[in-house]
C-alpha cells in the first residue's frame, strides 16, 4: 500500500521550518526531538495591516512566533466596538497563550499593524504532545507561562493608564 503525499510534503515543510524555529530566542535551551515537534506543528504565515490573528471569546487553537512587522492586543472597554490597545509585539514575540490553558478561549484581540510574517503553531496538536511529552510540556509551559505574565501585567498597566485619563477628561 503507497503512503498518500501529505505526510511526505508535511515532513519536507517541518525540515524547512525547523533552523527557522531553533534560531528564535523564545526555543533556545530545547533539545533537538523538542524542536523538532514544534516544527511538525507549524507553517510560516503572513498577515495584512488589519488582519486579526483572533479574536477576544474565540476558540484558542493557535499561536503565533513573530518573525517581521508588528501585531497589537487589545481588549474590547464596556462600549461594543471600543477597542483597549493593551500590547505591540514585534519580531521575536509570540502571539496567544490561550491554547495552553482551560478553557481555551482567547483573552484578548490581537490583529497585524503593518505586514507581519508570523510562524503559525497548531496549539490543539501541541497541547496532544505535551500530554504524551511532559517534559516537552513543562518547556513550553514555562515559556508560555512567561509571556501570559508579561501580558497581564501589560493589561494591568494600560488599564490604570485609561482609568487615570479617563479621570482627568471633563
Amino acid at each position: 500500500m503507497n503512503e498518500s503525499p501529505a505526510p511526505a510534503i508535511e515532513n519536507d515543510l517541518a525540515q524547512a521550518l525547523l533552523p527557522l524555529i531553533a534560531a528564535q530566542p523564545f526555543f533556545k535551551g530545547m533539545s533537538p526531538q523538542q524542536l523538532q515537534l514544534l516544527a511538525g506543528s507549524a507553517l510560516e504565515m503572513k498577515f495584512e495591516p488589519g488582519q486579526k490573528f483572533f479574536e477576544a471569546g474565540s476558540p484558542a487553537n493557535r499561536f503565533y512566533l513573530i518573525l517581521e512587522g508588528k501585531a497589537v492586543l487589545e481588549s474590547e472597554l464596556a462600549e461594543p466596538g471600543t477597542m483597549l490597545p493593551i500590547q505591540t509585539l514585534g519580531p521575536g514575540d509570540t502571539v496567544g497563550w490561550s491554547w495552553l490553558f482551560p478553557p481555551y478561549l482567547v483573552h484578548l484581540g490581537a490583529h497585524a499593524v503593518e505586514p507581519t510574517r508570523v510562524i503559525f503553531f497548531y496549539g490543539t496538536r501541541l497541547r496532544e504532545q505535551c500530554e504524551q511529552d511532559h517534559e516537552f510540556g513543562y518547556e513550553l509551559m514555562k515559556r508560555i507561562a512567561e509571556v501570559a505574565c508579561q501580558c497581564l501585567s501589560a493589561t494591568q498597566q494600560r488599564l490604570a493608564e485609561s482609568a487615570t485619563q479617563t479621570k482627568s477628561q471633563p
